[in-house]
């Protein structure tokens, strides 16, 4: 998958920037899913979630203005937020999954800004949304009530890392600490899986439980 896509002309269709492969590794599908990316997931179903930058949000391509959407594994639209986010969203953090669920996180495009949590759930594509407790978090993975979210040091090999539990309808920091990697954070390669946050360090990929 690339973040980017691009079209010459106007009529013409968007460039595909995603591919879809089989369990053996033969190519099935490949289609375009927006553009400027800085997350994505995939749910238990094979559905594709996406959250935009804000280089996406105010182009031209129509399903990256909502700044986040649902996609089938055929590069068809499946989900759109449709007003009911708590505000605009302007950047991607970072996305997860957790049983049958998908969390986006992303950061607001008003003047008080802000990071939300948001919940969706693909069955129903009913969704909730809470404020972060970090802000712009680059790592985040959920089980049931616990989360660990992380924050890259720019150019350093160590992150924040920050547990978290939700507390009704608030998240609330339980505790920090530094973190030595065995490389610098890689961009966007972070992802949490049914409770294991992936964290890309260098060439070593770091599993990180909630």
């Amino acid at each position: 998958m690339s973040g980017r896509t691009f079209r010459n002309e106007t009529e013409r269709p968007w460039a595909s920037n995603a591919v879809v492969f089989s369990p053996s590794g033969t190519p099935e599908a490949e289609f375009c899913v927006g553009d400027d990316i800085p997350a994505l997931v995939t749910d238990v179903h094979g559905g594709i979630w996406t959250a935009y930058g804000d280089e996406g949000i105010y182009g031209g391509h129509p399903e990256s203005g909502a700044g986040l959407a649902g996609w089938d594994s055929q590069g068809r639209t499946s989900w759109t937020p449709k007003g009911r986010l708590p505000d605009h969203p302007l950047e991607g953090c970072t996305a997860a999954t957790e049983n049958e669920q998908v969390w986006l996180v992303w950061c607001s495009g008003s003047g008080s800004g802000g990071t939300f949590l948001t919940r969706i759930t693909p069955s129903t594509g009913d969704i909730a949304s809470y404020p972060s407790p970090v802000p712009a978090p680059d790592g985040f993975a959920i089980c049931d009530n616990r989360a660990v979210l992380t924050r890259r040091d720019h150019n350093k090999r160590s992150v924040e890392l920050i547990r978290a539990e939700l507390n009704g309808t608030t998240w609330a920091v339980t505790s920090r600490r530094r973190l030595r990697l065995p490389g610098r954070v890689v961009m966007h390669c972070g992802q949490g899986r049914d409770g294991s946050l992936w964290l890309r360090a260098g060439n070593t990929w770091l599993r990180i439980e909630a």
